[in-house]
């Protein structure tokens, strides 16, 4: 089943989930380690350069999975759910599609800041649009760590909220989510 049905997640958006929690949680891991280093550290500039292009394809990522997302909606939430569960859900999920657009957008701005280029792995760069901004880089890396604090936030309370339904309420959100066959 590739596409959803009223009540479960088709392949492909399972496969979007999970490779967007991937990148999520292995470039905030990383964004953070990368504070702790020093500008002389060997790994400062190499460090950078990845963080960036991951970032870079998942944005890119999260872009076919809002394509994906309005050409397959999503199931209903479970019927059992009340309707301020329903909501803070709904609300959780916006924010966090906001976070996926808004996080790599910043970044590139501090990247950029300078006037250079995102280089991509070296595939490809994405050009400094606005060119060199004298103070951007600094305004921009704070707007980033705080929306990067954000998503951890949101993303913690999108997992405890999906283990309180599965372990607690026993319904089938998680399921929903994870089962390859139903």
């Amino acid at each position: 089943m590739l596409t959803n049905t009223p009540t479960h997640y088709g392949l492909v958006a399972r496969a979007f989930h999970w490779l967007m929690a991937l990148f999520i949680i292995a470039l905030l891991v990383q964004g953070f380690w990368m504070t702790n280093l020093t500008y002389d550290h060997p790994w400062y500039n190499k460090a950078l350069v990845i963080h960036d292009a991951f970032g870079v394809l998942a944005f890119l990522l999260f872009i076919l999975r809002l394509v994906w997302r309005f050409y397959d909606p999503a199931p209903s939430y479970e019927e059992e759910l009340a309707s301020w569960e329903r909501w803070i859900a709904g609300t959780v999920h916006v924010l966090l599609y906001l976070l996926m657009g808004a996080i790599p957008i910043t970044g590139y701005l501090i990247t950029t800041a300078t006037g250079s280029p995102v280089s991509i792995f070296g595939w490809f760069e994405l050009p400094a649009l606005l060119g060199p901004q004298p103070g951007m880089e600094d305004m921009a890396g704070k707007i980033h760590l705080y929306l990067g604090l954000g998503m951890i936030f949101l993303v913690s309370m999108h997992v405890v909220a999906t283990l309180k339904h599965h372990f607690i309420d026993r319904n089938h959100a998680l399921h929903r989510m994870i089962e390859f066959f139903h």
